[in-house]
């Protein structure tokens, strides 16, 4: 998976114009121009990293005479300790665009190592880990990207992805069948139907309506077991809420196809890492 630099550009600036605005008082009043210096990101923790182009490309938009050297790269493990990349370069830009680095790599990299512990709980099963459309506006993109090179899978971009029916469409409209049918009538031959259900009998009915994806609702292990069994491998079956790392083996060991979980994005904890001048 590869972002689009467009995307990523755009992001870094509208985060460095929120940051730094007309000025950095303290370091524009402080610093003189020819100030040089060479700074060390580095992990204070132990996971996966995520974001360490995107990091180092934010001081590109600062100045653009600003060297970097990456020496640990995303999907990568790091430890506590590790130096993760340098830059060089006049130290009015290194310290301008400090935090905004920081805060995309830390969060991306916390991401990334949340979800690397969910989808080593899948290994050896059919399961999958996915996240949600429980993300930080405008930084959708960067948090699914995180999440694959943590070993997940994306589910849903956005609304026009995939036609979802969960339970206040169905309520709503007035039944789960008829909510298939009209919208199957309406959407074009590449759009797949996810139906939530919330127990044996509307997962029975939405397999009668022949939906692609099944999402099961809250369920319990065993609920979620017996739907396996029900649906014998003509859906694409969806575990979805309550999930955490505590449940997630024996859920993986139910036989659904994909387990999503929205702490991925909506509640990580960042990673820790420095950006630490390097004195002479």
């Amino acid at each position: 998976m590869k972002l689009s630099g467009f995307y990523i550009d755009d992001i870094i600036k509208r985060a460095l114009e929120e940051d730094i605005n007309y000025i950095d008082l303290a370091t524009d009043y402080l610093l003189n121009d020819d100030d040089m210096s060479e700074a060390a990101f580095v992990s204070k923790a132990e996971g996966v990293l995520c974001g360490i182009d995107i990091a180092v490309r934010t001081f590109k938009f600062i100045d653009d005479d600003i060297e970097c050297e990456i020496k640990i790269h995303d999907g990568e493990q790091v430890k506590k300790g590790d130096v993760i990349a340098v830059v060089k370069g006049r130290t009015k830009s290194l310290l301008k665009g400090e935090r905004t680095s920081l805060n995309i790599l830390q969060h991306m990299s916390g991401i990334a190592t949340e979800t690397a512990k969910y989808a080593k709980l899948c290994e050896g099963t059919k399961a999958h880990v996915t996240e949600t459309r429980k993300t930080l506006p405008g930084l959708r993109g960067l948090e699914k990207y995180a999440v694959v090179v943590g070993g997940g899978k994306n589910h849903r971009f956005n609304l026009s992805d995939g036609a979802m029916l969960k339970d206040n469409h169905i309520d709503a409209y007035g039944s789960l069948t008829n909510a298939v049918k009209a919208l199957r009538e309406k959407v074009g031959h590449m759009v797949k139907i996810e139906v939530e259900v919330r127990n044996e009998d509307e997962l029975k009915e939405a397999l009668a309506c022949k939906a692609d994806v099944i999402m099961l609702d809250n369920m319990t292990t065993e609920q979620m077991k017996k739907c396996v069994e029900i649906a014998d491998g003509k859906a694409v079956l969806e575990a979805s809420g309550n999930v955490n790392l505590e449940r997630m083996r024996e859920i993986a060991e139910t036989g659904v196809d994909i387990i999503s979980v929205g702490a991925l994005t909506h509640s990580v904890k960042a990673f820790d890492i420095s950006l630490r001048i390097v004195k002479k």
